[in-house]
């Protein structure tokens, strides 16, 4: 036998199926087991699903949320689930905040390192109401 660098369309091309799937209503929602068939290729990254499965279903990606991707054995193939939301509003209520922070963009730190260890250790000097009033206040030109 022999090795070739040409791969084949379908080496190429990834194949997404999806079963079980569900309309749940109460959690605005549809839900699903999604099978991907990828032969050849490594894993499809969630951004790419997510983009294809906003095609198939015609939805935006950013009310789809995919996660729990398993390769089998020998791989070419994975299974995982998702989730897709009616709205933006309806996702980030109902889902755990681990979830949404792999998705939604990242928030700049405010402060320098120092600055953030500093005002962590005064607050924990203070009970009460009083840590969220140190984190507000300045304090000769310091947060």
């Amino acid at each position: 036998y022999y090795i070739t660098n040409n791969l084949s369309l379908a080496a190429i091309m990834a194949t997404i199926r999806t079963r079980k799937f569900i309309t749940n209503r109460i959690l605005s929602r549809r839900q699903m087991v999604v099978d991907v068939i990828h032969p050849g290729k490594a894993n499809l990254s969630k951004e790419e699903l997510k983009e294809k499965l906003a095609t198939m279903y015609r939805t935006t990606a950013d009310v789809i949320m995919p996660f729990g991707f398993r390769t089998d054995f020998g791989g070419g193939r994975s299974t995982g689930f998702a989730l897709i939301y009616d709205n933006v509003d309806a996702m980030k209520k109902i889902e755990p905040n681990y979830r949404l922070a792999r998705f939604l963009p990242k928030k700049d730190k405010t402060g320098g390192r120092r600055q953030r260890k500093e005002l962590k250790n005064r607050k924990k000097k203070v009970s009460g109401k009083k840590k969220t009033e140190l984190g507000s206040c300045k304090r000769n030109g310091k947060y």
